[in-house]
């Protein structure tokens, strides 16, 4: 890769939220800010290895993406009059006021993410315009056809625009209503950065979960007394503390059981067990985001993985999975049921729940450990081969064929 490419693929990380936003609030039409932001990127592809990379490239970006939007604007709205056109060229108008979130990005985030919208709408609109996701990428975190999550993406849009739903600065009012929405859609970003999708992509995404872990840290410092808020910022700080360790020299992932503890960013940790504590000593009954923090409190706090106390583990996923008693919390939850009753009753877990997740490569894979852990070798096989064909982290991909090559048979 060159430093043209690099600095095209750092633009694309570091502005592309930026410039959709600034033209979501300039033109109040998504599309044309999505497709306006892209035809810039597209411009820079070709522009800037002949003409070397601006100085700004943000402000080069955006200025290239607002005359694209007004060059659509005019090829698409003849029938306007000049006058209009003439105000798009101007912009004349001062600057929208911040209110209360100073932030761009996640004032675009708080924005698609309006009640008039379906929770799932909302997160994958976002995934989109803010995080700058694939369809693909956004399919895979929702275990979604790629089909069905292009169709969810157009009609929001749509919906949006005949709505009339305005870009505007969300109020303080609006906040409480819209944060669940916004924190599932940071806690997605993040997980893709963490085991991100794609051949051509690397298996761990530290822009996507950097980006994640500030924006939930702005959201905090708007909503200090959210325990949900504070549940994922430690979640996610307590899981990046293990990020070095995930990922081997060779490019496989590293389990859990497997990791230099030692390598672990005790710095991350402390401040992620800071918040969980912060939380238990309210005494309010916690979320999701803050029983899986917990969890993973649990897990980072013993020094070797034969220390680890799965019985107060197996006790936050029964609570976890009192208030989610969804599949995907089933499954997590039998991994440490293996540990403290075994693999047996783990298996019997799994299965019950194989028609609801059988596109899922997570099943698959804790399937087939479980079947190896009970000498069920060709079965074992034949779920890793289950696994490795769905999954679509290349880390994970090799770490799993190596588990399948293993085996015996």
């Amino acid at each position: 890769m060159t430093d043209i490419d690099d600095a095209i693929t750092a633009a694309h990380r570091d502005e592309w939220a930026r410039v959709v936003a600034a033209l979501a609030r300039r033109f109040g039409d998504l599309d044309i800010a999505e497709e306006s932001a892209a035809e810039a990127f597209a411009v820079a592809v070709t522009r800037w290895p002949q003409d070397g990379v601006p100085p700004n490239p943000g402000a080069w970006l955006t200025t290239t993406a607002n005359r694209k939007a007004i060059d659509r604007i005019r090829r698409e709205s003849k029938r306007d009059d000049k006058h209009k056109e003439a105000q798009l060229l101007s912009d004349d108008d001062p600057p929208e006021p911040l209110g209360v979130i100073d932030d761009e990005r996640l004032r675009l985030i708080f924005t698609c993410c309006h009640p008039a919208l379906s929770m799932e709408t909302r997160v994958a609109l976002t995934l989109r315009m803010v995080g700058g996701l694939t369809v693909p990428e956004i399919a895979r975190a929702f275990l979604a056809q790629e089909s069905a999550v292009g169709q969810r993406i157009t009609r929001a849009k749509a919906k949006i625009k005949a709505a009339r739903i305005p870009y505007r600065v969300p109020s303080a009012e609006d906040l409480p209503t819209r944060v669940a929405g916004v924190l599932g859609v940071l806690f997605l970003v993040f997980n893709e950065g963490y085991l991100a999708t794609g051949s051509d992509t690397d298996p761990v995404r530290q822009d996507l979960t950097n980006e994640a872990i500030r924006l939930t840290r702005l959201i905090r410092g708007l909503l200090p007394e959210d325990g949900e808020v504070a549940g994922l910022l430690a979640l996610m700080l307590i899981t990046d503390a293990r990020r070095t360790a995930r990922i081997s020299a060779s490019g496989e992932l590293v389990s859990l059981d497997e990791q230099d503890r030692g390598s672990w960013d005790t710095g991350l940790i402390a401040e992620g067990h800071q918040l969980v504590r912060e939380r238990l000593a309210t005494g309010m009954p916690p979320g999701r985001y803050q029983i899986l923090a917990a969890i993973g409190a649990v897990h980072t706090s013993a020094r070797d993985v034969r220390d680890t106390d799965w019985t107060q583990i197996v006790a936050l996923y029964n609570q976890l999975a009192r208030l989610d008693p969804s599949p995907i919390v089933i499954l997590n939850r039998a991994i440490a049921v293996a540990e403290l009753d075994g693999p047996e009753v783990a298996l019997a877990a799994v299965d019950a729940i194989g028609d609801k997740l059988a596109g899922y490569h997570a099943y698959h894979a804790t399937r087939a450990d479980l079947l190896r852990r009970l000498g069920r070798s060709k079965e074992s096989r034949d779920a890793y081969d289950q696994a490795i064909e769905l999954a679509g982290n290349t880390a994970e991909t090799a770490y799993l064929t190596r588990r399948r090559d293993q085996l015996s048979v």
